[in-house]
Protein backbone atom coordinates (compact mmCIF):
# COMPACT_ATOMS: atom_id res chain seq x y z
CA UNK A 1 0.00 0.00 0.00
CA UNK A 2 1.20 3.49 -0.87
CA UNK A 3 0.18 6.87 0.47
CA UNK A 4 -0.66 9.23 -2.39
CA UNK A 5 -1.49 12.94 -2.29
CA UNK A 6 -3.58 14.73 -4.90
CA UNK A 7 -2.00 18.14 -5.39
CA UNK A 8 -4.49 21.02 -5.42
CA UNK A 9 -3.72 22.68 -8.76
CA UNK A 10 -4.36 21.73 -12.35
CA UNK A 11 -1.22 20.95 -14.35
CA UNK A 12 -0.12 21.35 -17.95
CA UNK A 13 2.24 19.37 -20.15
CA UNK A 14 4.13 21.77 -22.41
CA UNK A 15 6.61 21.61 -25.27
CA UNK A 16 9.04 24.36 -26.26
CA UNK A 17 11.26 24.18 -29.35
CA UNK A 18 14.69 22.55 -29.25
CA UNK A 19 17.21 24.96 -27.76
CA UNK A 20 14.59 27.17 -26.11
CA UNK A 21 15.72 28.64 -22.80
CA UNK A 22 13.93 27.68 -19.61
CA UNK A 23 11.46 30.53 -19.04
CA UNK A 24 12.44 33.00 -16.33
CA UNK A 25 10.64 32.37 -13.06
CA UNK A 26 9.44 28.89 -14.00
CA UNK A 27 11.54 27.23 -11.33
CA UNK A 28 10.72 29.78 -8.60
CA UNK A 29 8.89 28.19 -5.69
CA UNK A 30 5.29 29.45 -5.65
CA UNK A 31 3.93 27.19 -2.93
CA UNK A 32 5.02 24.19 -0.94
CA UNK A 33 2.91 21.91 -3.15
CA UNK A 34 4.09 23.06 -6.59
CA UNK A 35 6.15 20.70 -8.67
CA UNK A 36 7.77 21.59 -11.99
CA UNK A 37 9.66 19.18 -14.23
CA UNK A 38 11.86 20.29 -17.12
CA UNK A 39 13.35 17.77 -19.56
CA UNK A 40 15.56 18.80 -22.46
CA UNK A 41 15.81 16.35 -25.38
CA UNK A 42 16.63 16.51 -29.07
CA UNK A 43 12.90 16.91 -29.83
CA UNK A 44 12.47 19.97 -27.59
CA UNK A 45 12.08 21.10 -24.01
CA UNK A 46 9.24 19.35 -22.18
CA UNK A 47 7.79 21.06 -19.13
CA UNK A 48 5.26 19.82 -16.59
CA UNK A 49 3.99 22.66 -14.42
CA UNK A 50 0.92 24.14 -12.74
CA UNK A 51 -1.38 25.55 -15.43
CA UNK A 52 -0.88 29.10 -14.14
CA UNK A 53 2.84 28.84 -15.05
CA UNK A 54 2.50 27.74 -18.69
CA UNK A 55 5.30 29.34 -20.73
CA UNK A 56 4.33 31.68 -23.56
CA UNK A 57 4.69 30.13 -27.04
CA UNK A 58 4.53 26.56 -25.71
CA UNK A 59 2.46 23.78 -27.22
CA UNK A 60 0.23 22.86 -24.28
CA UNK A 61 -1.88 19.91 -23.18
CA UNK A 62 -4.10 20.64 -20.22
CA UNK A 63 -5.82 20.12 -17.81
CA UNK A 64 -4.15 17.39 -15.76
CA UNK A 65 -4.15 16.64 -12.03
CA UNK A 66 -1.00 15.58 -10.23
CA UNK A 67 -0.76 12.67 -7.80
CA UNK A 68 2.36 12.58 -5.61
CA UNK A 69 3.90 9.77 -3.61
CA UNK A 70 5.21 11.56 -0.51
CA UNK A 71 8.92 10.93 -0.18
CA UNK A 72 11.58 10.51 0.31
CA UNK A 73 11.66 7.21 -1.53
CA UNK A 74 14.88 5.35 -2.13
CA UNK A 75 16.16 6.38 -5.56
CA UNK A 76 16.33 2.67 -6.51
CA UNK A 77 12.90 1.72 -5.12
CA UNK A 78 11.49 -0.98 -7.35
CA UNK A 79 7.92 -1.14 -8.59
CA UNK A 80 6.49 2.07 -7.14
CA UNK A 81 5.30 3.45 -10.49
CA UNK A 82 4.02 0.04 -11.59
CA UNK A 83 1.90 -0.21 -8.43
CA UNK A 84 0.22 3.02 -9.50
CA UNK A 85 0.19 2.72 -13.28
CA UNK A 86 -1.27 -0.81 -13.45
CA UNK A 87 -4.53 -0.04 -11.60
CA UNK A 88 -4.91 3.15 -13.65
CA UNK A 89 -4.37 1.23 -16.89
CA UNK A 90 -6.90 -1.39 -15.80
CA UNK A 91 -9.39 1.44 -15.18
CA UNK A 92 -8.48 2.89 -18.59
CA UNK A 93 -7.24 6.16 -17.06
CA UNK A 94 -4.46 7.78 -19.07
CA UNK A 95 -1.43 8.74 -17.02
CA UNK A 96 1.93 10.33 -17.43
CA UNK A 97 4.64 9.53 -14.86
CA UNK A 98 7.71 11.50 -13.86
CA UNK A 99 10.14 11.19 -11.01
CA UNK A 100 12.49 13.30 -8.95
CA UNK A 101 15.47 12.19 -6.91
CA UNK A 102 13.30 11.10 -4.01
CA UNK A 103 9.70 10.62 -5.15
CA UNK A 104 7.33 9.82 -8.01
CA UNK A 105 4.45 11.70 -9.60
CA UNK A 106 1.61 10.76 -11.93
CA UNK A 107 -0.53 13.09 -14.00
CA UNK A 108 -4.07 12.03 -14.84
CA UNK A 109 -6.60 13.92 -16.96
CA UNK A 110 -8.64 16.28 -14.77
CA UNK A 111 -11.88 14.84 -16.14
CA UNK A 112 -10.82 11.37 -14.91
CA UNK A 113 -9.38 12.28 -11.49
CA UNK A 114 -12.31 10.72 -9.60
CA UNK A 115 -11.89 7.48 -11.59
CA UNK A 116 -8.14 7.53 -10.91
CA UNK A 117 -8.63 7.98 -7.18
CA UNK A 118 -11.22 5.19 -7.08
CA UNK A 119 -8.91 2.82 -9.00
CA UNK A 120 -5.98 3.56 -6.70
CA UNK A 121 -8.10 3.10 -3.58
CA UNK A 122 -9.52 -0.16 -4.97
CA UNK A 123 -5.89 -1.30 -5.39
CA UNK A 124 -5.34 -0.69 -1.67
CA UNK A 125 -3.62 2.69 -1.76
CA UNK A 126 -4.50 5.64 0.48
CA UNK A 127 -5.25 8.81 -1.47
CA UNK A 128 -5.47 12.16 0.31
CA UNK A 129 -7.35 14.91 -1.45
CA UNK A 130 -6.61 18.62 -0.97
CA UNK A 131 -8.75 20.45 1.54
CA UNK A 132 -10.76 23.27 0.00
CA UNK A 133 -9.71 26.68 1.28
CA UNK A 134 -12.27 29.11 2.70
Amino acid sequence: MLDIVLLPDEYAVCLLPTGAPIPAGLLDVHSGNDVVSVTRAAQGVSIICPSRQVPADAIVETPWRCLAVPGPLDVVATGVLARLAVPLAEARVDNLAFSTFDTDYLLVPSVRVADAIAALRDAGHRVSEPVASC
